[in-house]
């Protein structure tokens, strides 16, 4: 019996080993690289389809209590970069968002999630809309995995106030990176 035990363990052990050897990992079906006009932004002068991204995360580290997603593009002229995308308090059962999940009023977020304003001053997704002949700007999902369940704050939250309780309540992160520029 104590042999049993012990294979048994060693076993778990094993299994949590490979689960965490392939890490943290966020994908999608939607993006390959370069953003395409279904995850522009409609306004501004851009005429995307303003569409968020299907998006798929595994391995998530033991402990994780609940996810959140952001999309940032760091290379906004701003000097603190653009928040696109904020969405939190997602359950820890939870393992995708599906496309159009950043649009507020089709109900297609996670139960119980929070979508918080963007720098575009809205709630929701807001799809890439660089100047005009601007290089080509990076636009970053992450996934977090965080140690909490629920970060306190509302959909009024500031993108810096949200950023900040991410990083608060890390365990890990796993992020994928499209471009994207306009030449009119």
């Amino acid at each position: 019996m104590k042999t049993l035990q012990i294979i048994f363990g060693l076993a778990i052990v094993a299994i949590t080993s490979i689960v965490q050897a392939e890490g943290f990992v966020l994908t999608s079906p939607d993006i390959t690289g370069q953003l395409s006009n279904k995850e522009v932004f409609s306004g501004f002068g851009c005429h995307g389809e303003n569409i968020s991204p299907t998006l798929i995360w595994k391995n998530a580290p033991q402990g994780t209590k609940s996810f959140a997603v952001t999309m940032y593009d760091p290379d906004a002229p701003t000097g603190s970069g653009w928040w696109h995308w904020l969405i939190f308090d997602i359950p820890s059962n939870v393992y995708s968002l599906q496309s159009n999940a950043g649009k507020i009023d089709n109900s297609l977020a996670p139960k119980g999630s929070i979508q918080s304003i963007t720098s575009f001053g809205q709630s929701g997704f807001g799809g890439a809309c660089p100047p005009v002949g601007d290089h080509p700007h990076r636009y970053i999902f992450t996934v977090y995995a965080l140690k909490v369940k629920k970060l306190g704050v509302q959909s009024d939250a500031t993108p810096a106030l949200v950023g900040f309780l991410l990083n608060h309540n890390l365990l890990a992160k796993a992020s994928i990176v499209a471009y994207y520029s306009r030449s009119k």
